[in-house]
């Protein structure tokens, strides 16, 4: 602790002369809630729209190994604001703040003589605050529209360089009930089971990530028209999609997720870089990019080298946790990932997994998970699916080159038996260097109980 509030102290008395001689640049994020990487034009999607987020990789820097510390709304946005993952930042579970004595992005940006601001959902729940931004605007569910961040850039001083923070709410659920795409065309992935709800509710989701790059491309209109001079544009997602494999857990499509920059006259336009990057890593690039210098003690490692061209390659391996999220989901799970392997240990696996998907019964995704059970009850492969999302080894291992969708665990297969040691002994490693405590947050469900369900705001379960 001690360690932490020294790099509170080093953020607040940054310099702010530019290490390199010229203006820092404004910058802006554009973060949407709840976005997996693949559903995208600029990773390959070929059923979703999303045109703007195409033009920004058009313009700019798509990474294609970009992952978040935790697959939870408030751990990885405060992970992002940190530069320190949950187990050292405090925040473990989704809901709740940060320590009081961690330092956040906006007080060293002020140091460098940046605005700082926030609108709709950046941080989670009320917790922007905390975090000492000049300017906040909700609301905090995100936005739905752009009149917020019209309104802060017609009326702002342009004197100081700004970094600007907005948060869509798409395309969190609940989803649209306007869908504009065919259920019928979706494509359905292997994790998922196919029943007519689920393409339905496909539809919807994809109608949302839509919403969410119709977003992006006002907001970025905008920038051009009212930010003048040297500007970054980040497109990124805090976590993937709120379905079963996805959204509170450590699988690719819970914690792999878009990060496009654009940066006009300094990064190449329409590039890829295949970088392993994490969000703990934006902080210390902000403040390099900003011309500060980087405090020590820091999780996150500065990209400023990949953006200028003076680097291409930045980690070997990304670690990702995830602690709870109330007593809709308490599985708390490990992982460390390379670029082609990925070792996942779950913590109790006599504890059954759950999320809001399969306890809630407000809108995250009840209506289908119901037609699951229903198939689940007739065909096989579907009971297999509802019974890999419920009943979890205590580790799991995945070549992700020859199994990109993590189907297959390896750690029993004596022929990765040295593989599974080494990558159990890097996590433990890591774990201890991060203090991790391992706790539980919140009740669990055992394997054998019947699953109770949970109404939201309420703390006691119902049958």
């Amino acid at each position: 602790m001690k360690r932490i509030a020294l790099l509170l102290a080093i953020f607040c008395t940054l310099g702010t002369q530019s290490s390199f001689g010229a203006t820092p640049p404004n910058v802006v994020v554009f973060i949407s809630d709840d976005h997996s990487q693949l559903d995208s034009e600029a990773y390959g999607s070929t059923e979703v729209r999303t045109p703007n987020m195409a033009r920004l990789a058009a313009d700019g820097m798509k990474f294609t190994h970009a992952f978040v510390a935790s697959p939870a709304c408030g751990p990885s946005r405060t992970a992002l604001l940190t530069g320190l993952w949950s187990a050292r930042n405090g925040a473990e579970p989704n809901h709740k703040a940060k320590n009081a004595n961690v330092a956040s992005l906006p007080p060293a940006l002020h140091a460098l003589g940046y605005e700082v601001a926030a609108i709709g959902k950046v941080a989670h729940n009320t917790y922007a605050k905390d975090h000492g931004f000049d300017y906040v605007d909700g609301p905090n569910q995100g936005l739905s529209d752009t009149a917020a961040v019209a309104k802060f850039l017609a009326g702002r001083n342009a004197a100081k360089p700004l970094c600007l923070f907005v948060g869509t709410r798409h395309p969190h659920t609940p989803w649209s009930a306007e869908r504009t795409y065919d259920p019928a065309a979706v494509k359905i992935p292997p994790t998922h089971v196919d029943t007519a709800v689920t393409r339905e509710e496909r539809a919807s989701y994809l109608t949302d990530v839509t919403k969410s790059d119709t977003l992006l491309g006002e907001v970025r209109a905008l920038v051009g028209q009212k930010i003048p001079g040297d500007t970054l544009f980040i497109y990124t997602a805090d976590h993937g999609g709120a379905w079963p494999f996805g959204k509170w857990n450590l699988y690719d499509a819970g914690i792999r997720i878009p990060l496009i920059v654009a940066w006009p006259g300094r990064i190449k336009p329409g590039t890829s870089s295949d970088a392993m990057l994490c969000w703990p890593d934006l902080l210390p690039t902000l403040i390099e990019l900003g011309g500060g210098k980087v405090p020590e003690g820091l999780d996150g490692k500065s990209f400023a080298g990949i953006l200028r061209g003076t680097a291409t390659a930045h980690r070997d391996r990304v670690y990702s946790t995830h602690s709870g999220d109330g007593d809709f989901n308490v599985y708390p799970i490990r992982s460390v990932r390379t670029r082609d392997w990925k070792y996942i240990r779950n913590l109790h696996p006599e504890f059954q997994h759950h999320t809001h998907i399969s306890r809630s019964t407000g809108p995250s995704g009840l209506v289908y998970w119901k037609t699951w059970l229903a198939a689940a009850e007739r065909d096989p492969a579907a009971a297999a699916i509802v019974k890999r999302y419920s009943e979890r080894p205590a580790e799991e291992l995945y070549d992700l080159t020859a199994d990109p969708y993590e189907l297959r665990n390896l750690a029993s297969d004596p022929a990765h038996a040295d593989r599974l040691a080494a990558m159990r002994a890097d996590l433990s490693a890591w774990m201890e260097q991060q203090g991790d405590k391992q706790a539980v947050f919140g009740n669990p469900l055992l394997k054998g109980a019947p699953v109770t369900m949970i109404t939201p705001g309420k703390k006691k379960t119902e049958k």
